[in-house]
Protein backbone atom coordinates (compact mmCIF):
# COMPACT_ATOMS: atom_id res chain seq x y z
CA UNK A 1 0.00 0.00 0.00
CA UNK A 2 1.91 3.08 -1.02
CA UNK A 3 0.34 6.18 1.47
CA UNK A 4 0.73 10.10 0.64
CA UNK A 5 0.67 12.60 2.89
CA UNK A 6 -1.24 15.43 1.81
CA UNK A 7 -1.18 19.42 2.94
CA UNK A 8 -3.39 19.06 5.61
CA UNK A 9 -1.83 17.21 8.86
CA UNK A 10 -3.60 13.48 9.04
CA UNK A 11 -5.65 13.72 5.91
CA UNK A 12 -3.62 10.91 3.99
CA UNK A 13 -4.37 9.27 0.26
CA UNK A 14 -3.89 5.83 0.32
CA UNK A 15 -3.46 3.28 -2.49
CA UNK A 16 -3.79 -0.32 -2.02
CA UNK A 17 -1.27 -2.46 -4.54
CA UNK A 18 -3.58 -3.87 -7.65
CA UNK A 19 -2.72 -7.17 -9.30
CA UNK A 20 -4.28 -7.69 -12.43
CA UNK A 21 -4.12 -10.38 -15.66
CA UNK A 22 -5.92 -11.05 -18.36
CA UNK A 23 -9.52 -11.71 -16.09
CA UNK A 24 -8.99 -8.31 -13.71
CA UNK A 25 -7.47 -7.45 -10.89
CA UNK A 26 -7.53 -8.08 -7.41
CA UNK A 27 -6.83 -5.92 -4.96
CA UNK A 28 -6.88 -5.23 -0.98
CA UNK A 29 -9.08 -2.71 -0.48
CA UNK A 30 -8.40 -2.72 3.84
CA UNK A 31 -6.07 -4.69 5.93
CA UNK A 32 -5.87 -3.44 9.68
CA UNK A 33 -2.22 -4.91 9.85
CA UNK A 34 -1.61 -3.01 6.52
CA UNK A 35 -2.41 0.28 7.87
CA UNK A 36 -1.18 -0.22 11.41
CA UNK A 37 1.85 -0.57 9.37
CA UNK A 38 1.64 2.86 8.01
CA UNK A 39 0.62 4.43 11.60
CA UNK A 40 -3.09 4.15 11.25
CA UNK A 41 -4.24 2.68 14.21
CA UNK A 42 -8.27 3.64 13.38
CA UNK A 43 -10.92 1.18 14.14
CA UNK A 44 -13.49 0.74 11.88
CA UNK A 45 -17.00 0.17 12.67
CA UNK A 46 -19.17 1.06 9.92
CA UNK A 47 -19.36 0.83 6.19
CA UNK A 48 -21.56 3.22 4.32
CA UNK A 49 -21.98 2.72 0.21
CA UNK A 50 -24.10 5.20 -1.82
CA UNK A 51 -25.08 5.92 -5.54
CA UNK A 52 -25.13 8.89 -7.18
CA UNK A 53 -26.34 9.00 -10.53
CA UNK A 54 -25.79 12.59 -12.23
CA UNK A 55 -22.70 13.71 -12.92
CA UNK A 56 -22.77 16.71 -10.70
CA UNK A 57 -23.79 15.67 -7.68
CA UNK A 58 -22.61 16.94 -4.85
CA UNK A 59 -22.90 15.32 -1.90
CA UNK A 60 -21.55 17.34 1.58
CA UNK A 61 -19.38 19.17 3.15
CA UNK A 62 -20.51 17.08 6.33
CA UNK A 63 -19.37 16.21 9.63
CA UNK A 64 -20.30 13.95 12.46
CA UNK A 65 -19.55 16.29 15.93
CA UNK A 66 -18.33 14.58 18.90
CA UNK A 67 -19.30 12.46 21.30
CA UNK A 68 -19.78 10.80 17.49
CA UNK A 69 -16.92 12.11 15.54
CA UNK A 70 -15.80 10.03 12.52
CA UNK A 71 -12.96 9.48 10.93
CA UNK A 72 -13.63 7.79 6.90
CA UNK A 73 -11.64 5.88 5.06
CA UNK A 74 -13.11 6.42 1.67
CA UNK A 75 -12.92 5.15 -2.03
CA UNK A 76 -15.01 5.08 -5.27
CA UNK A 77 -16.41 1.58 -6.52
CA UNK A 78 -17.10 2.64 -9.61
CA UNK A 79 -16.81 5.15 -11.61
CA UNK A 80 -15.32 9.03 -10.50
CA UNK A 81 -15.45 11.64 -8.06
CA UNK A 82 -13.17 14.15 -6.86
CA UNK A 83 -13.26 13.98 -2.71
CA UNK A 84 -12.82 16.84 -0.48
CA UNK A 85 -11.69 17.38 3.04
CA UNK A 86 -11.73 20.82 5.15
CA UNK A 87 -10.12 21.24 8.45
CA UNK A 88 -12.78 22.72 11.04
CA UNK A 89 -10.76 22.25 13.72
CA UNK A 90 -10.80 25.52 16.54
CA UNK A 91 -7.19 26.99 17.03
CA UNK A 92 -5.71 24.55 13.64
CA UNK A 93 -3.09 25.97 11.63
CA UNK A 94 -4.73 24.95 8.75
CA UNK A 95 -8.38 25.49 9.44
CA UNK A 96 -10.56 26.25 6.66
CA UNK A 97 -7.84 24.78 4.30
CA UNK A 98 -9.36 21.86 2.22
CA UNK A 99 -7.21 18.91 0.27
CA UNK A 100 -9.11 17.07 -3.13
CA UNK A 101 -8.20 14.41 -5.59
CA UNK A 102 -9.66 12.42 -7.52
CA UNK A 103 -11.30 9.11 -6.31
CA UNK A 104 -11.88 6.84 -9.23
CA UNK A 105 -12.18 2.66 -10.06
CA UNK A 106 -9.60 3.34 -12.05
CA UNK A 107 -7.29 4.57 -10.16
CA UNK A 108 -8.16 2.83 -6.75
CA UNK A 109 -7.30 5.53 -4.70
CA UNK A 110 -8.51 6.40 -0.92
CA UNK A 111 -8.70 9.40 1.49
CA UNK A 112 -8.43 9.22 4.95
CA UNK A 113 -10.30 11.60 6.59
CA UNK A 114 -10.14 12.47 10.45
CA UNK A 115 -12.32 13.41 12.27
CA UNK A 116 -12.82 17.43 12.70
CA UNK A 117 -12.63 17.43 9.01
CA UNK A 118 -15.94 18.49 6.58
CA UNK A 119 -15.98 15.39 3.71
CA UNK A 120 -18.09 16.17 0.48
CA UNK A 121 -18.00 15.21 -3.23
CA UNK A 122 -19.09 15.91 -6.27
CA UNK A 123 -19.36 12.87 -9.15
CA UNK A 124 -17.20 13.14 -12.51
CA UNK A 125 -19.15 10.39 -14.27
CA UNK A 126 -22.99 8.63 -14.18
CA UNK A 127 -23.32 6.16 -11.42
CA UNK A 128 -20.57 6.77 -9.71
CA UNK A 129 -21.08 4.25 -6.27
CA UNK A 130 -18.61 5.61 -3.38
CA UNK A 131 -17.85 3.09 -0.63
CA UNK A 132 -16.50 4.14 3.03
CA UNK A 133 -15.21 2.96 6.27
CA UNK A 134 -16.46 4.89 9.28
CA UNK A 135 -14.43 4.81 12.88
CA UNK A 136 -18.20 5.52 14.90
CA UNK A 137 -21.97 4.64 14.22
CA UNK A 138 -24.00 7.19 12.16
CA UNK A 139 -25.54 9.45 14.92
CA UNK A 140 -28.48 11.50 14.09
CA UNK A 141 -27.96 14.05 16.27
CA UNK A 142 -24.38 14.63 15.46
CA UNK A 143 -24.88 14.96 12.16
CA UNK A 144 -23.86 17.98 10.07
CA UNK A 145 -23.00 19.97 7.13
CA UNK A 146 -21.82 23.40 6.26
CA UNK A 147 -21.90 24.36 2.41
CA UNK A 148 -20.03 22.90 0.02
CA UNK A 149 -19.31 26.08 -2.15
CA UNK A 150 -18.33 28.82 1.10
CA UNK A 151 -14.74 26.77 1.58
CA UNK A 152 -12.71 27.75 -0.81
CA UNK A 153 -12.54 24.31 -2.90
CA UNK A 154 -11.88 24.50 -6.02
CA UNK A 155 -14.33 21.94 -7.69
CA UNK A 156 -14.11 20.27 -10.95
CA UNK A 157 -16.22 22.29 -13.70
CA UNK A 158 -18.47 19.30 -14.93
CA UNK A 159 -21.13 21.49 -17.05
CA UNK A 160 -24.20 21.47 -14.53
CA UNK A 161 -25.48 22.81 -12.28
CA UNK A 162 -24.55 20.77 -9.01
CA UNK A 163 -27.60 18.13 -7.77
CA UNK A 164 -27.71 18.78 -3.96
CA UNK A 165 -30.22 17.21 -1.05
CA UNK A 166 -32.40 19.86 0.48
CA UNK A 167 -29.62 19.62 3.80
CA UNK A 168 -27.03 20.49 1.72
CA UNK A 169 -28.96 23.57 0.18
CA UNK A 170 -29.62 24.78 3.32
CA UNK A 171 -26.96 24.16 5.04
CA UNK A 172 -24.63 27.65 6.68
CA UNK A 173 -21.44 28.84 5.35
CA UNK A 174 -18.35 28.44 6.59
CA UNK A 175 -18.21 31.96 7.94
CA UNK A 176 -21.18 31.25 9.86
CA UNK A 177 -20.39 27.98 11.18
CA UNK A 178 -19.48 27.34 15.13
CA UNK A 179 -17.45 24.71 14.66
CA UNK A 180 -18.00 21.72 17.44
CA UNK A 181 -14.03 20.28 17.16
CA UNK A 182 -11.19 21.84 18.77
CA UNK A 183 -7.39 21.56 17.42
CA UNK A 184 -5.42 19.28 19.87
CA UNK A 185 -1.57 19.49 19.72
Amino acid sequence: MNVEQTSLPGVLVLTPARFGDHRGFFSESYSHQRMAEHGITTEFVQDNHSLSREVGTVRGLHFQAPPHAQVKLVRCGRGALYDVAVDIRKGSPTYGQWFGTELSFDNGKQLLVPAGFLHGFITLQPDTEIVYKCSDYYAPDCDGAVRWDSCGVQWPEVGAAPILSAKDEVAPALADFDSPFVFED
